[in-house]
């Protein structure tokens, strides 16, 4: 039993103690981060000060290992290197005045340059994806590459497994990636490693958390790139995992849940860009740098090729590679802004660059899900609708069942960007992301079309009814906002 001296020692120690937690917090929190993350990091802190803190040491440094950090700006060089001179682009095309600036600054983020000579193919059906893919990976010579988010063994992927021991016994070198953490956390999981071992693939985990092992880096960041290399002649990226589209999930399948998404298929040099990406994952998981694979034929299509630019971004990289680059096109936009993001929560700035384009007389839509599959993200993302439909954007709702989980925007008739990010915060600074900016017409007229189809499928959602929206969905839109700030 304390006396009460010993009574009060105590209580006056606590007392130090919460108070320092809270001083050392406003100078530490804010460090380096952006003002609405550091905020909500310091409410935490503040009003639960010990799981706060405890929180804070968890996730709230997203820097990876030095190791890893070093591996990047290796490749970085190697690609700035070995892609001197490649560009290919043909200038005598109109471009946009803007145009040189955007593939500068994403030269600079992302080391890859801007290439001509390509073509690109639109996939918006998830069984002829899987069917292309599979299709390509028939053909395969030499080699294919394999990385995804989720990696998944069931009825629906199994030939495309069947697809990759077709290839290994043909005498190809099969090399995949999953991300540790989201392919563990579905149905056959130990089945899908077997599958891939019995085929006589190379498989390895990307960001692994095995401390035994000596593996370790902040537990919730995630690699979420979907890629497909065969020989370096064919690519796919885009939004799509291998995975059944309602992901094997007890609660989606028994709300009927199903995915739509959206995979690019390339041919042409940009297919090095592609296949630059899976060797830093791969090195970076495995120390083999597989510089070999690097340099693939690629013959010219002539004028009516298209230019691209692989833009890959995460928290290997200084900046945020694809926050800078959406905010540099929304900006520069002159006439059209569509974009359509299953997960849609916009830093202050993107918010602010989104409802300027409005006020400057910009016409701007966005696409998003009628439901949503993440609670936290489905209501922080709602929080944001009223400042939207204000400020003059169109809001269309794509119709349930399905989760639009396509990942894209469209600049005026003349730029497009494509690939596995989405706009919110993780997507900006958590996860690894790829993404591939098309300069076209010819493409941006499929992704209208693309376009065109959700609008058919979707609700606009009016200023007007969402403010029939009952209190207790704007609290839960709130409070939700806040936590999605805690990055």
């Amino acid at each position: 039993m304390f006396g009460i001296d010993g009574l009060s020692y105590t209580v006056l120690l606590a007392f130090v103690i919460d108070f320092s937690v809270r001083i050392v917090a406003i100078i530490v929190v804010p460090r380096n981060r952006r003002p609405m993350s550091g905020m909500a990091w310091l409410l935490t802190i503040f009003f639960i000060p010990y799981l706060g803190v405890l929180l804070f040491l968890l996730i709230g440094f997203r820097t990876l290992p030095k190791k890893r950090l070093a591996r990047q700006e290796e490749i970085n060089e190697f690609i700035r290197d070995t892609t001197s001179g490649t560009e290919r682009v043909d200038r005598d095309q109109p471009w946009p005045g803007w145009l040189e600036s955007v593939v500068e600054l994403n030269r600079n983020l992302g080391a890859m340059p801007l290439v001509g000579d390509n073509s690109a193919t639109l996939i918006g059906e998830y069984q002829v994806a899987f069917d292309t893919m599979i299709a390509d990976i028939d053909t395969a010579r030499t080699y294919v590459h394999v990385e995804f988010y989720i990696l998944s063994l069931d009825p629906t992927t199994a030939p495309f497994f069947d697809a990759l021991q077709r290839a290994v016994a043909r005498g190809v070198t099969v090399r995949v990636l999953m991300d540790h953490i989201q392919s563990m956390r579905r149905p056959g999981y130990g089945r899908t490693k077997q599958r891939l071992t019995d085929a006589g693939v190379q498989w390895e985990l990307m960001l692994p958390l095995q401390p035994l092992r000596g593996k370790w880096q902040r537990p919730d960041l995630r690699n979420h790139r979907k890629l497909l290399i065969v020989d370096g002649r064919v690519g796919f990226m885009g939004s799509q995992n291998i995975i059944d589209r309602s992901y094997n999930m007890r609660r989606n399948i028994r709300r009927g849940l199903q995915w739509k998404d959206l995979m690019t298929r390339v041919e042409g040099p940009i297919v090095t860009g592609l296949n630059a990406i899976f060797i830093t994952d791969w090195y970076s998981e495995t120390d083999e740098l597989l510089t070999r694979d690097v340099e693939p034929y690629s013959p010219r299509l002539g004028a009516e090729g298209l230019d691209c630019q692989v833009v890959p971004s995460g928290p290997g990289f200084k900046g945020e590679n694809n926050l800078r680059l959406f905010l540099a096109l929304l900006y520069y936009a002159r006439e059209r802004i569509i974009i359509t993001s299953p997960y849609f929560v916009p830093d202050e700035a993107m918010a602010y660059a989104i409802t300027t384009a409005t006020q400057r007389g910009i016409h701007v839509e966005l696409f998003v899900s009628e439901i949503g599959d993440q609670a936290v993200v489905y209501h922080a993302q709602r929080s944001y609708y009223e400042e939207l439909l204000t400020a003059g954007v169109h809001i269309y709702m794509y119709k349930s069942p399905y989760i639009l989980h396509a990942k894209h925007f469209t600049i005026d008739d003349d730029v497009a960007v494509v690939g596995s990010s989405n706009m919110d915060m993780r997507s900006f600074s958590l996860n690894m992301e790829v993404s591939l900016m098309v300069r076209g017409r010819s493409f941006v007229a499929d992704l209208r079309r693309l376009e065109d189809g959700y609008r058919a499928d979707s609700t606009e959602l009016t200023l007007e009814n969402w403010r029939k929206q009952p209190l207790r969905s704007t609290m839960l839109d709130n409070l939700a906002r806040l936590t999605s700030a805690v990055q």
